[in-house]
């Protein structure tokens, strides 16, 4: 890995690819002195070696302190993640990393629920393997060809649950209802979610209603990945609730639910 101490970009070597589905790659990236910083929740802005203009921000899938790797899964979108889907163990790529405001840790004996949708499930595996056998991970997908990750938890020692929109894999029906029936069955010290925004906001909703602290990842589209520009600004209450505007990927992804004017 190669640092520029002027911009903090890095350029890193792929140790690893993996289709998981259609659509969705799997990358482990050698990036010790961004591994050794990293907390779950936070993302990379990440571009391949190429004609390439613009990065991509992807969230943080892994983190493995004593390899000194990074782990991203994402979706092949448009030409930036389809050239990063052609790359494999060996080729190189260049990052900002890590970056962002990422999930609160509590103790990691406390109880937690892990809400994931679609590609916004990545991101909960840092924190499942953080809290293993004290985390219920609830996934949501379109069908059974979408699903990512699953033993990934369960290999965490995490409980799993899975939901699909069609019932093809899992329960059928969105992920509010067993997210109500565990917080039910035991009230847990938090609820962390990312995923489409209407998921977020029904699942801060029920957390909300059972008197539960509750986290969000945000996805917006992003610029500069730093806070210079303002293409992914969001809508946000300060403390005394005054609306004000404050960056995603600056002073998120994450936020506290009651912070995000829905």
């Amino acid at each position: 890995m190669k640092q520029d101490k002027y911009t903090e970009r890095l350029t890193c070597r792929i140790a690893e690819t993996e289709q998981l589905t259609a659509a969705a790659w799997s990358m482990t990236i050698e990036c010790p002195e961004a591994a050794a910083k990293a907390v779950p929740g936070q993302f990379v802005h990440i571009l391949p070696d190429g004609p390439f203009t613009l990065r991509r921000p992807i969230s943080i899938c892994g983190i493995d302190r004593e390899k000194g790797t990074l782990r991203i899964v994402y979706e092949v979108r448009g030409k930036g993640t389809d050239a990063l889907s052609a790359l494999r163990a060996g080729d190189t790529v260049n990052m900002l990393a890590p970056l962002g405001h990422g999930f609160t840790l509590l103790p990691a004996d406390s109880r937690v629920i892990l809400v994931g949708g679609g590609i916004g499930t990545p991101p909960m595996l840092p924190l499942a393997q953080y809290y293993t056998k004290n985390a219920t991970v609830i996934s949501g997908f379109r069908n059974r060809d979408t699903v990512i990750l699953q033993e990934d938890f369960a290999a965490a020692g995490a409980k799993t649950i899975l939901c699909t929109d069609d019932g093809s894999a899992g329960r059928y029906g969105l992920v509010t209802l067993p997210l109500e029936e565990e917080i039910m069955a035991e009230k847990p010290a938090m609820v962390c979610a990312c995923g489409p925004l209407k998921m977020l906001e029904a699942a801060a909703a029920v957390a909300k209603a059972y008197e539960v602290p509750c986290e969000v990842s945000l996805e917006e589209r992003m610029g500069c990945g730093i806070g210079a520009c303002l293409v992914c600004a969001c809508r946000t209450l300060d403390r005394n609730g005054d609306e004000q505007y404050l960056h995603v990927c600056k002073n998120g992804p994450v936020f506290r639910a009651e912070e995000v004017v829905w």
